[in-house]
């Protein structure tokens, strides 16, 4: 399986150039946002909880900014780490790499995550030979990008049922946009396919793919993935932090106890008003949040890939210390049940 290379010279260069520029606290009365601004990248037929926090009113004075969308996690954080936006989110591994290869950054609320509802699944055509992780082998499988939760979860489901480091490198990583990924399994251009969300629902609505494996069925439900925030960000803008995560959470926590017809009814709503050219068609299949409580943040989101990480070559311990990785100082909801 292929893997990826530490972060390019010139995004760590910009990264760490960031902790030397603007740490000086700005002056604000206590509750008031010192930014009134943030920029952010989203996300095609899809509304973001950053994005329904905005439409509940729970960012008050503060407005988002998109700049443009993202398909790839790694580089939604590395261009927060690089000031090109003020958040990015992806999976807890990829936060990891990005913190151990120098960007000062730091996880403050979880976004997304996996449970019975939302879950990664990995996917062949019903009559495909493939039933067992030994035979994926020599095969092709479409991600969305390398280094994430896609590659990660399958590199730790196959090192988990008895496949060798060397056997597992064999395993063909095909970067596919995710939109493109149920077409290309359905034209025998890669072996297996990882889909999830609503892409995933619709294609088992179609009919034909056969689920080897998800996420959930091979380790439980857990948290996928973070938003980070720069800390000189969070140094410069405490309440600006406190008023982002806060409504994250809030957000999270308003799509777990909503109705799911009135979440896709505010889903639709946002998509059509904010009119680019996108589809509300496949909202219908949204069924969870899938993350914890207020998007609470915990060792054991990072310690599970804790093995892949070091075999990966991403981290140099074996034990990965979480303290500098994230922090629930702004989460409403810490200390909380």
């Amino acid at each position: 399986m292929n893997k990826t290379q530490p972060l390019l010279a010139t995004v760590l260069v910009a990264a760490v150039a960031l902790t030397g520029c603007g740490t000086s606290a700005t002056a604000s009365a206590p509750g008031q946002p010192e930014k009134l601004e943030l920029r952010y990248q989203g996300s095609a037929n899809n509304v973001s909880l950053p994005e329904l926090a905005e439409d509940l009113g729970y960012f008050g004075q503060v407005k988002l900014k998109w700049v443009g969308n993202t398909i790839s996690g790694p580089q939604d954080i590395q261009s927060a780490a690089t000031d090109q936006t003020d958040f990015g989110g992806a999976f807890t591994g990829a936060v990891v790499k990005l913190i151990e290869a120098g960007a000062p950054v730091k996880a403050v609320v979880n976004y997304y995550g996996s449970d019975e509802k939302t879950y990664l699944g990995f996917y062949v055509k019903e009559d495909s030979p493939i039933r067992s992780p030994r035979d994926l082998i020599g095969k092709k499988v479409a991600v969305n990008t390398v280094g994430a939760n896609l590659e990660a979860a399958l590199d730790t489901w196959l090192l988990r049922n008895g496949l060798t480091q060397a056997e597992t490198d064999q395993v063909q990583l095909v970067v596919l946009p995710p939109v493109n990924t149920e077409q290309a399994l359905r034209n025998g251009q890669v072996d297996v396919g990882a889909l999830n969300g609503i892409l995933q629902d619709h294609a088992a609505e179609t009919g034909g793919l056969r689920r080897l494996v998800s996420d959930v069925e091979a380790f439980g439900p857990y948290n996928g993935g973070p938003y980070v925030l720069r800390t000189d960000f969070i140094k410069k803008y405490p309440e600006t932090s406190k008023i982002f995560v806060s409504a994250v959470a809030r957000a999270i926590e308003w799509e777990r106890t909503t109705p799911r017809e009135e979440v896709i009814a505010r889903f639709t709503k946002i998509i059509k008003q904010r009119d680019r050219n996108e589809s509300t068609d496949t909202l219908k299949y949204w069924k969870s949040v899938g993350i914890t409580h207020g998007g609470l943040i915990s060792d054991q989101d990072y310690t599970l890939w804790e093995g892949w990480l070091k075999q990966s070559g991403f981290t140099k311990s074996d034990k990965i210390d979480t303290k500098k990785l994230y922090t629930n100082e702004f989460n409403p909801y810490a200390g909380s049940k």
